[in-house]
């Protein structure tokens, strides 16, 4: 673990530094013995969904409906009640998502933004934009205030150390709005990233518009994350989170 990491563990609770960084470190939200339930009830899913794909996925989506264990994790007291430590309003568990960087789906995930949002259907609305169908669900880009009101958990089911893919970031990205590709080449030119190693059981919080990347493992064995997105219920003009259960 890098020194730093100490450093944020260390820090209060309280929404300040969260507020400021975009992200939040976390240990020990999960024990050994439920990482390896949830991860028992997701790899079938992640495997067949792999297999009629044809291709070497990264991950599998829309778990709040097809992973029993997921949606009791996300809705659990003990998450809800930490979700609520770092966001105003009141949080429903709206995507979850598995991903597995293993040996045969290594890949490298360039600096980007999560600006896409899972709905149950396609409702044109002033602000929202670039609708895209993913796995058969509607996906769009809301407006900036809807992201900026949303935090991701992203629970780690394996041991994430520097070298198996661990997650970048920089610190503060997340206040200056969505960013084109000039913008991200200055965060990237100008401002050292931080790696969020993390231990089995442990989770980030993030934010969905900070900046991040992960790299291909060095020494690629399973990194599997649990990520869920977690935001207010109500959206405008009849639109409707997908996974909302």
């Amino acid at each position: 673990m890098n020194a730093v990491a100490g450093i944020r563990n260390g820090d209060a609770t309280g929404t300040s530094q969260f507020d400021r960084d975009g992200f939040h470190l976390i240990p020990a939200v999960a024990g050994a013995d439920d990482c390896d339930r949830l991860i028992a009830e997701l790899m079938p899913l992640y495997e067949r969904h792999s297999a009629a794909t044809a291709g070497k996925v990264g991950g599998v989506r829309n778990l709040l409906r097809t992973s029993p264990r997921t949606a009791t994790f996300a809705n659990s007291a003990k998450i809800n009640s930490l979700i609520r430590q770092f966001a105003d309003d009141l949080m429903v568990p709206v995507r979850a998502i598995f991903f597995d960087k293993n040996p045969d789906a290594n890949w490298r995930v360039p600096w980007h933004q999560d600006l896409a949002i899972a709905l149950s259907e396609q409702i044109d609305t002033p602000g929202f934009g670039g609708w895209s169908v993913k796995d058969g669900v509607p996906h769009v880009h809301p407006p900036a205030e809807i992201l900026e009101g949303m935090v991701t958990l992203r629970l780690h089911l394996d041991d994430c150390p520097g070298h198996n893919g661990a997650l970048r970031v920089f610190p503060g990205s997340h206040r200056a709005g969505k960013l084109g590709a000039d913008d991200i080449t200055r965060w990237t030119a100008t401002v050292p990233a931080f790696i969020c190693e993390r231990a089995k059981g442990d989770a980030l919080l993030m934010r969905p518009l900070i900046l991040h990347a992960s790299p291909p493992a060095e020494l690629p064995g399973h990194r599997r994350v649990l990520h869920i997105e977690y935001a207010p219920k109500e959206l405008p003009n009849g639109l409707k989170w997908f996974d909302f259960q």
